[in-house]
């Protein structure tokens, strides 16, 4: 059983969890809605997922940053500037000028019902009661591992997207990467001409596409996530149903030929990986960039669950405990998407809090 010591918390209208872009947007609205919040944040300094990624992602690599809600950036941003220092640059550069309440480093521990109307926040710094927590946790913290047979037997190095660092240790090396998404596209540019040889392999077929992605496309993949969620289901990440546009780390990985995918490997041997068919490639590396789950595990005793695996949505509304919000989860999980989620998150709460007074 979790138990959590927990002397006299702080009293709030509302806890945001986390403060990357989906969290500094929901706090932005709901003070701007006039309620009295606190934002949580488990990193030393501003900046969220983005502090962790590798220094050889420019800002000319990444999908693209849109504004914070109130503050735009000032300028546009230098494209070969490592996107994990010009990106934190401006959430501190908001941070300071919107002054968010923001408390960091703090881990949150747990979230459970409290008394009366409250959910109780536990964390590494004492307790927060909220009449409405928005998560925005994200899914940095999440590396998803498959499993594939022979994965403790294989005699080379592994590693997941979250860990990769830049080319150079690649180099002379036999390297698989795993994964049909920005992320595999962005390892495979790099180490492509590094590396002693590469093979990309996929669970799928890649869907290449020549144009940007075309708001009636959005919408419609966005509305299939959202199907999801609101039945339960795990959610399909938005950004792996648009397919891979022609970005400029898809551009550098077709011109050096390493977008040339094989079907997923049936197990891992010790020297490298085999398919069904007997075929075999000798490896050094495998790359798992495989993607991420949500980091929800905080929220465990609230048993949130579906039968189906996810949790039931109803917008950023969770529908098994209407005085949760999740931004940054299924269809608001893109840096566009996270703004409209955390407007439409603090507009919720403001009439749930409405509805029913604080007692006095």
């Amino acid at each position: 059983m979790l138990t959590t010591a927990v002397s006299t918390p702080h009293e709030v209208d509302a806890v945001v969890v986390g403060a990357g872009q989906a969290g500094l947007s929901g706090a932005y609205f709901l003070r701007r809605f006039g309620l009295d919040l606190v934002v949580l944040d488990r990193e030393d300094g501003p900046g969220g997922a983005w502090r962790h990624r590798s220094p050889t992602l420019t800002m000319e690599k990444i999908h693209g940053i849109f504004d914070l809600p109130g503050v735009p950036r000032s300028g546009a941003p230098d494209p070969s500037r490592p996107a994990a220092e010009a990106v934190p640059e401006y959430y501190a550069d908001y941070e300071r000028r919107t002054g968010l309440p923001i408390v960091r480093p703090v881990t949150v521990r747990a979230v459970t019902r409290g008394p009366g109307d409250r959910l109780v926040v536990a964390t590494s710094d004492g307790a927060w009661a909220a009449r409405a927590v928005v998560n925005a946790t994200g899914t940095w913290t999440r590396p998803h591992w498959p499993y594939y047979p022979g994965a403790a037997d294989f005699g080379g190095r592994q590693l997941h997207y979250a860990d990769y660092r830049g080319p150079d240790e690649f180099a002379g090396l036999r390297v698989v990467v795993v994964g049909g998404g920005h992320s595999a596209a962005h390892v495979l540019s790099e180490i492509a001409g590094v590396a002693a040889s590469t093979l990309w392999v996929t669970r799928r077929p890649p869907e290449f596409r020549d144009g940007d992605f075309d708001l009636d496309e959005r919408r419609a993949a966005v509305a299939r996530v959202e199907a999801r969620v609101r039945a339960g289901l795990p959610p399909q990440s938005v950004v792996g149903a648009t397919g891979l546009g022609s970005s400029v780390v898809v551009r550098q990985a077709l011109v050096k030929g390493a977008l040339e995918r094989l079907p997923m490997f049936r197990e891992m041997i010790p020297g490298g990986v085999a398919w069904d068919d007997g075929t075999t490639a000798e490896a050094d590396a495998i790359v798992w960039a495989t993607g991420f789950r949500s980091a929800l595990d905080h929220l465990a005793p609230l048993r949130l669950r579906a039968p189906g695996g996810g949790i039931v949505m109803d917008g950023t509304r969770v529908v098994a405990e209407p005085r949760l919000h999740l931004i940054g989860y299924g269809p608001s999980a893109s840096t566009v998407g996270a703004n409209r989620a955390g407007r439409a998150a603090a507009q919720e709460i403001r009439r749930l809090l409405a509805a029913s007074p604080a007692a006095a």
